[in-house]
Parts: C-alpha cells; structure tokens; sequence
C-alpha cells in the first residue's frame, strides 16, 4: 500500500518525549476518539507506577517515547526501549513496569478487535469467513517506520484536535494497521490484492470531494460511493492520481483558499468558506502545500 509512513528514513527520530515540561513527574491522559469507533488513546509518563496483571478486551499498539517499559506478556518477559513498538493483544495477561528508576513513557493506541481484523481480511492475512483475530507472538516489534507512525499519527491527533480531518485519521491509521497485521503477525505476510485502475470509481470519488471541499469527508462515505472497500478504495485512489483521498482533499481546499484569497473576503471567512477550522489552521495547511503563508500569497496577487 502505498502511503508517506512505508517511504520514511530507516532510523527515524521520535518525538524525545511527550511531557517535555515535567519530564519527572508522572502524567497520564486518555480519551475515546469520537470519529472513529473502537479506538481508544492514551499518553503517559510514568516513574514509579506499575501496572498490575490484567488484559484488555482488544489490542493495545504503542510507541515507547522515552526511557524504557518492561512487562510479562505470553508467559516471557519483555523489555521495549524507547523507539520500539510495543502491543497486547485481546485476553492475553500481562503487566508493566519500568524497566529502571527512569521509567518510561509512551502513546497507545486502544483499538476494538473487529477494527484490527477487518484489516487482516483487507490485507490478504486472514480469510474472510475466519472467526478468529490477528495474532502476535512477540509484545515488543523494532520496526522504527511503524514507531513513527504510530507516534505521529497519535501526536498529530492530539494536537490538531477536531481540526484534524477524519479522513486523515481513517487513512492513516488504516495504513498503519496494514503495516502491522501484515509484517508482523503470525498468520505470516499478507498478499495485498491488486490494485487496478477503476477510473469510474476514482472519478466518482474525485467529484465527490471537490463538491463537499468545505466538509468533514469521510472513508466509508467515498467507499460506499464507488462500491469499493476502504482499504482498496485508498490503494486504487492513490495509484490513479498520486495522492491518498485524506491529501487530496486538503490540496482541493487549499485550492479553494487561492481562489478566495484573489477576492477581498476576510482571511478567517476564507478558511472557513473552504473547510479548514480557523484562520491559523489554513495558514499551517497552506504553506505546507506552497511555501508561504496565505496573506502573503494574497499581497502577490494583489500587486500583479
């Protein structure tokens, strides 16, 4: 699948740590996301605390961030330093602890077991009539592109709050997850199915968005518009036209931005004519996608 989280450096760097204020006392916060169902995060620091053993009705898929988290899981003791994954998986007993008087810190994911098996059938590792759940043998994975992944994505959503696209996080997450079930788990490596060309179904799904440029789009709304699975409707999408659907979209609104911003309509009227939260969330967009800030952008047309 083609997506920016497969073409990463080999040693990516990770965000040091996630309470770069308090580095020495423990915090922990954790919320449901409210667009994505079954999916769960948390962010914590911890010294001294340690977990008891207990199991979590889905998995659990994390970045250590900093320091070190060691833990009993399948019967073995485990240790992940910062820069590896580190995950449960349903039912299974484990525990936590840190691993020296340092501690560790880290970002979880939470996610139902539906949500991870339906990735499994997408990505060719299960079938699609089996019962059973993804499998993994090892608690802690050194695959640094998908600690990236996870640690960005996860920070990114943090972050950016409601102003982060659903589409975005769909896409994204949908990614990474592939990249896990696929590489890492026990039923072997998946056979992703071929992606051909479906020019209906793209242009369906083009259109789409750039009528609905201002809306919160999302996934299961363009893949039921073609008739196409998420995960294949992102594959198919992103060999046509270059871009995966969450990147085109935000390139059509920013299109939609240069458009308004050769009127005189008030910059914050233009971020939110074209879809983008506030004034200072089009700005960040917009220059990631030409360079400079739209008031400048406005100044040059102006003085043509």
């Amino acid at each position: 699948m083609r997506d920016d989280l497969l073409h990463m450096p080999s040693r990516p760097v990770l965000n040091a740590h996630p309470d770069a204020e308090a580095p020495d006392r423990e915090r922990a916060s954790f919320r449901a996301s409210r667009r994505i169902p079954g999916l769960e995060m948390l962010k914590a620091r911890y010294l001294s605390h340690s977990f008891s053993r207990h199991a979590h009705d889905g998995y659990a898929l994390g970045v250590i961030t900093h320091g070190a988290l060691a833990f009993r899981f399948l019967g073995r003791n485990h240790v992940a330093p910062a820069g590896t994954v580190n995950l449960v998986v349903p039912g299974e007993i484990h525990d936590g602890h840190g691993a020296d008087a340092q501690g560790w810190a880290y970002r979880m994911f939470y996610l139902a077991p539906d949500m991870v098996r339906q990735v499994a059938v997408e990505a060719g590792v299960l079938s699609g009539g089996s019962p059973h759940l993804p499998d993994f043998s090892s608690g802690v994975l050194d695959d640094p592109v998908l600690a990236v992944a996870v640690g960005r994505l996860h920070a990114d959503m943090e972050a950016q709050g409601r102003a982060m696209p659903s589409l975005e996080q769909e896409s994204r997450l949908l990614a990474l997850l592939t990249r896990w079930v696929s590489l890492h788990g026990d039923q072997g490596r998946g056979r992703l199915p071929g992606a051909g060309q479906e020019p209906g179904a793209v242009r369906l799904v083009r259109e789409y968005i750039e009528a609905h440029v201002h809306e919160d789009v999302r996934l299961e709304t363009l893949a039921s518009l073609a008739q196409l699975s998420p995960f294949y409707l992102v594959r198919v999408f992103t060999r046509v036209t270059g871009l995966p659907p969450h990147a085109y979209h935000m390139q059509r609104r920013v299109a939609c931005a240069r458009n308004l911003l050769e009127t005189s309509l008030p910059l914050v009227d233009v971020a939110l004519a074209c879809g983008f939260s506030d004034q200072s969330h089009l700005t960040r967009q917009f220059k990631k996608v030409l360079g400079i800030p739209p008031g400048t952008y406005r100044k040059i047309m102006q003085e043509r």
